[in-house]
């Protein structure tokens, strides 16, 4: 987040891994975590393992990224050439922010589906990649209950909100807002269920809205 931090001035707070973080730009301090227990991560990892052949798993900690040696690093995460390649149970060892779950081959949204099947009671399954790519949060904490919580300490109802997203891990976030916004590229399953639409992100669609807006 630090050049986020930067561009903002070193102001302000971010929400992170899908709600799972409540970061400090300015004092670069995590102040909130709602993580995935180590015994919840092992009994998940070893659900789906037993259920889908051919995933690999990576792991969002609090302060650090690592991976399964089979777990195709590259474009899926910037951080991703930081992180370091360990063994299974050493990955769920310890609590983390997020789990991830990479399939070669397979479907996102039929990914996706699956994992929620197989262990949605366990954990909060979305995604948010063109690459079958799921990404797992503590069960029920989502970029909607850290927004939501955010705003309410803050007298911000969802009346005042503006929300932007492209993809499914988004719909919570903009079901809560007052106000949303799908970019013109986003993800099927948002551009149907969010009623404005603005242009792409290469085309500046957050900026004109947020130009009218405040104009």
């Amino acid at each position: 987040m630090r050049e986020v931090a930067e561009v903002v001035g070193h102001r302000g707070v971010a929400i992170c891994a899908n709600g799972a973080l409540v970061y400090d730009l300015h004092t670069e301090q995590i102040l909130e975590s709602h993580l995935i227990q180590a015994d919840v991560l092992v009994e998940v990892v070893d659900q789906l393992r037993a259920n889908i052949p051919g995933l690999a798993f990576s792991v969002e900690y609090e302060g650090g990224f690592a991976h399964e040696s089979d777990f195709r690093l590259g474009g899926l995460d910037r951080r991703s050439g930081r992180g370091s390649g360990v063994a299974p149970g050493i990955l769920t060892s310890r609590p983390c922010a997020k789990l991830l779950a990479l399939h070669p081959e397979m479907d996102p949204d039929g990914l996706h589906g699956a994992v929620h099947e197989l262990v949605g009671h366990l954990v909060t399954a979305t995604h948010s990649s063109r690459s079958a790519l799921v990404e797992m949060s503590a069960h029920g904490i989502t970029k909607a209950t850290a927004l939501a919580a955010l705003a309410r300490r803050h007298g911000i109802g969802p009346e005042d909100a503006v929300a932007f997203g492209d993809m499914p891990n988004d719909l919570p976030m903009l079901a809560w807002a007052g106000r949303s916004y799908a970019v013109a590229n986003a993800h099927r399953d948002v551009l149907a269920v969010v009623g404005q639409t603005t242009e792409a992100n290469d085309e500046d669609g957050v900026a004109r809205v947020l130009e009218e807006l405040y104009r």
